[in-house]
């Protein structure tokens, strides 16, 4: 049986993605050198080889390994805490058709970051793309729980690792508002734990594109929508009609969006009201719509394998770069899948807004 869900991923830093068939309008709910010599030219000088994060574009001294949490996304657990570090955030659907998030970090940590919920089938799916990364997640249901021991991942949840889990004053459950501290998530050998993506951050768009103000995406029981600003050059956030707001202050935003649309349809779990939780089909191959400076690129995407990353193109073929990281704000985030109906519609922000 087919379900009328999705999820929204968006990146922390470069782009945001999203994975959902929904609906879209144009309102904003939102050295010193050697001298020359006269006899010989100059020698030209040589360029030097920088390492540039997979996520970011951004040189780095150590690629780190890759951390996903899954973050609460209703009014009760907002502001959240950490988001502006991350790399890539997911939003998923969940039941009833409420969301939540899946933040990915790689080349920051923040202090703090929540509050933490339990994980979700489609999560599994998703975190194959980022190597083997540790998973940082508030308990499962426990016919789940082998599942995710077969991931590829680390469990770092709070009963595999409680000391790193603490309450975060002033919140109050439910929902869970456990906060783990992230550098003592982080596995001791994370040999498979290296960053994948498979969009490249570029300053230069690709041809086309329709001018756009706005762009909303909907679930049953959330509505995002994603509101230019040509001041901050981002994508400004606002979640059921409120300013997104992160913990550290300022709203969130992201210099790209994708929008993904993937196939999902209701998995073998649910909650205690019988509501089910949606699976979302992150591999195969889809279309996809790519916000970024202002405007709205038609796109493709394809993932041949849960242990490869998704590749977009454009309509013609050529390679769809994501927009760097602004000069401030969130980080630079990866791609990922959301659904509806048929198709799922998956929403990936990379953040760059500033901070």
């Amino acid at each position: 049986m087919r379900l009328p869900r999705l999820i929204t991923l968006w990146l922390a830093g470069a782009a945001v993605l999203l994975p959902v068939a929904a609906c879209s309008s144009d309102e904003p709910a939102a050295g010193s050198a050697p001298q020359a010599t006269t006899d010989a030219p100059a020698e030209a000088p040589q360029e030097e080889e920088v390492n540039a994060h997979p996520f970011t574009g951004k040189p780095y001294e150590k690629l780190r390994p890759v951390l996903a949490v899954k973050i609460e996304n209703t009014a009760a657990g907002k502001p959240q805490l950490g988001l502006k570090s991350a790399d890539i955030v997911y939003i998923e659907q969940v039941e009833a058709g409420l969301t939540r998030l899946m933040a990915i970090f790689s080349s920051k940590l923040p202090a703090k970051v929540g509050p933490v919920r339990s994980a979700r089938i489609s999560d599994l799916h998703i975190a194959p793309q980022f190597g083997k990364p540790a998973f940082s997640y508030s308990g499962a249901q426990t016919k789940m729980l082998p599942l995710i021991a077969e991931a590829s991942l680390f469990d770092v949840g709070d009963s595999h690792n409680p000391g790193a889990y603490f309450r975060q004053p002033g919140r109050f459950a439910p929902p869970t508002t456990c906060s783990p501290t992230p550098s003592s998530c982080w596995p001791r050998r994370p040999r498979r734990a290296r960053p994948r993506t498979s969009a490249s951050p570029s300053a230069t768009p690709p041809e086309g594109g329709t001018p756009r103000k706005s762009y909303t995406v909907k679930w049953p029981a959330a509505r995002f929508t994603f509101a230019w600003s040509e001041a901050k050059q981002q994508w400004l956030i606002w979640q059921d009609g409120k300013k997104d707001m992160a913990a550290e202050g300022g709203q969130l935003g992201a210099p790209t969006i994708v929008v993904q649309y993937t196939k999902t349809e209701r998995s073998q779990f649910h909650d205690k009201n019988q509501s089910y939780t949606p699976l979302v089909h992150t591999t195969g191959k889809g279309s996809a719509i790519v916000l970024r400076d202002g405007k709205a690129f038609k796109a493709k995407w394809e993932r041949e394998s849960e242990d490869s990353g998704t590749t977009f193109t454009t309509m013609s073929g050529e390679p769809m770069n994501f927009a760097p990281p602004a000069r401030s704000g969130w980080p630079s985030p990866a791609a990922s899948p959301s659904f509806r109906s048929r198709r799922t519609l998956t929403n990936l922000y990379r953040y760059g807004a500033k901070s």
